[in-house]
């Protein structure tokens, strides 16, 4: 079984997502959180955005492994646990300039496809039903206003203990959004067969309560 969801930043597509796969036993796998480590390690290395031959070395020697434990999924890079470093605000605003070069881009989802085809999968992104997965049995496209991915997008930023300026991260989400739908692979988009839901006004369990009901009706 395949589940392929996409969705603009804090549309609560990576949450949901990892509950429909504890939900049915299957694999859950946060694309984005690979395109946040090679960010993270990329800005750690003092690497320039705009060196693409630099950005595909990077993502080509770089160990990327998620594992499971008492605080649920966590991310490795190269052996170090980054869940939380990823996360940051400063990675936030830098992770779509890399994620929009060509060769980072196959490099992951050639990756991303293996562990497709090896175990059933929850995968979520914003190229996963058009690129990653075109052949999933299930796509969902996750989506909610601009004013509540913004306070969702605070709500997780101060939990982890960062200031937030709500303008400014507003200002960010609309032009990652921008970034996102314009790069020349991997746009993010609304494929036909695609099934488009709006969080806006729902909240957590009524978003997994809707996916699992498609799934499970088949």
């Amino acid at each position: 079984m395949k589940i392929a969801i996409d969705g603009p930043a804090g549309a609560g597509k990576s949450t949901v997502a990892r509950q429909i796969a504890a939900e049915l036993g299957v694999l859950y796998i946060d694309t984005g959180a690979m395109y946040r480590v090679l960010t993270w390690k990329a800005m750690h290395m003092g690497i320039d955005f705009g060196d693409s031959a630099k950005l595909n070395n990077l993502a080509g020697d770089t160990a990327i492994d998620f594992r499971d434990d008492v605080r649920g999924q966590r991310v490795y890079c190269d052996g170090r646990d980054v869940s939380g470093e990823i996360r940051s605000p400063e990675v936030s605003k830098f992770v779509s300039i890399l994620a929009a070069d060509d060769g980072v881009r196959q490099l992951l989802v050639r990756s991303q496809q293996d562990i497709a085809h090896r175990h059933d999968v929850v995968m979520d992104g914003r190229d996963i039903t058009h690129v990653v997965l075109p052949d999933a049995e299930f796509k969902f496209f996750l989506t909610a206003s601009i004013e509540v991915r913004t306070l969702r997008r605070s709500i997780e930023l101060e939990s982890q203990g960062y200031y937030v300026d709500i303008i400014e991260l507003k200002k960010e989400i609309q032009e990652r959004d921008r970034r996102d739908m314009e790069r020349s692979a991997g746009a993010l988009m609304i494929t036909p067969g695609t099934i488009v839901i709006d969080t806006t006004d729902m909240n957590f369990e009524e978003v997994v309560s809707q996916i699992l009901s498609f799934v499970r009706e088949g």
